[in-house]
């Protein structure tokens, strides 16, 4: 075997760690705006002449802490923390072998290339899809629950195991459709975007692996803004469903039919203020997360990257 194959291996777990830690990142700074995200996507259509419980993003913070206190806004973290450590694990690692699929030398850079990073993006979303939508079935559920009087499930694992005694894996991977429609172009928007501006912000002259914070993070932010913006139609969408009574809707062409015809297309970006406020920051840690594992795995284990 040679070196370079030997090393791919070593590279893949490299990936796989540090996308775990960017994961946690992001879980612990996204956490909050991703509750109110869920709470506005989800709240239905009030009567004519009356005013919805939320009127905007502010408002449903306000009352999400004054009703629940601030642990309100992470109703639900059990779920994403329990999951989107390892989704963003498997994320990229997806990601790395989808670069390592389009190199013909370990050395040869795809950076320079935006539909083959675009391409591995698409994958890592196929991979990470299927860890996101059972966790994210669990989480939209609990934010769900805690604005009703009705309260059905005693935290994650009780959601998930009622889920599953009552419809068997079919009711946890309820979404599939609909997260697939949303994750694949997003994700590959969302590596495309990062790799784009990390090439933006390193100076003439200088190594991309040697970027500041301050600049990993802009270009975590702005990659997960870029991310939501192709992510939120569908998001609204799967929010939806996987809240939905289980005869509710036929399939996902009907969630589509009815926010259409209540709410027009402004309906599919319900959400859009928090989803935006919320990927900035948590995307931002979430590199900065990953470059500073993979920078201590590569001192700690050099010769693979």
């Amino acid at each position: 075997m040679s070196t370079e194959n030997a090393a791919q291996p070593v590279a893949f777990i490299k990936h796989f760690i540090s996308g775990g830690m960017g994961g946690v990142c992001l879980t612990l700074a996204g956490q909050p705006l991703d509750t109110i995200k869920v709470n506005l996507q989800i709240q239905a259509r009030p009567e004519v002449g009356i005013a919805p419980h939320y009127n905007s993003t502010a408002d449903c913070f306000r009352k999400i802490v004054s009703q629940q206190g601030i642990w309100g806004l992470y109703r639900g973290m059990g779920a994403p923390l329990a999951g989107v450590t390892p989704i963003m694990a498997v994320t990229f690692f997806g990601f790395s072998l989808g670069k390592k699929l389009q190199q013909k030398h370990s050395n040869d850079p795809l950076s320079s290339r935006p539909h083959q990073v675009f391409a591995a993006g698409m994958l890592a979303g196929l991979f990470g899809a299927v860890i996101v939508i059972p966790a994210e079935r669990v989480k939209c559920l609990l934010q769900a629950q805690a604005n009703s009087s009705v309260k059905r499930f005693a935290g994650p694992k009780d959601c998930a195991q009622q889920l599953y005694r009552e419809q068997g894996i079919q009711s946890l991977y309820r979404g599939t459709l609909l997260t697939l429609l949303r994750d694949i172009p997003a994700t590959g928007m969302y590596f495309m975007s990062y790799e784009w501006m990390k090439q933006m912000l390193t100076p003439e002259g200088q190594s991309i692996n040697n970027l500041s914070a301050e600049r990993i993070l802009l270009a975590g932010g702005v990659a997960g803004m870029c991310n939501w913006i192709v992510a939120i139609p569908m998001d609204v969408l799967k929010s939806r469903f996987q809240t939905a009574q289980a005869d509710q809707y036929r399939g996902a062409l009907d969630v589509l039919r009815e926010v259409l015809r209540d709410e027009g297309p402004r309906g599919l970006y319900r959400g859009f203020t928090a989803a935006m406020l919320r990927a900035f920051p948590a995307n931002a840690a979430c590199f900065l997360g990953f470059e500073v594992s993979m920078t201590f795995l590569n001192w700690l284990i050099p010769g693979s990257s």
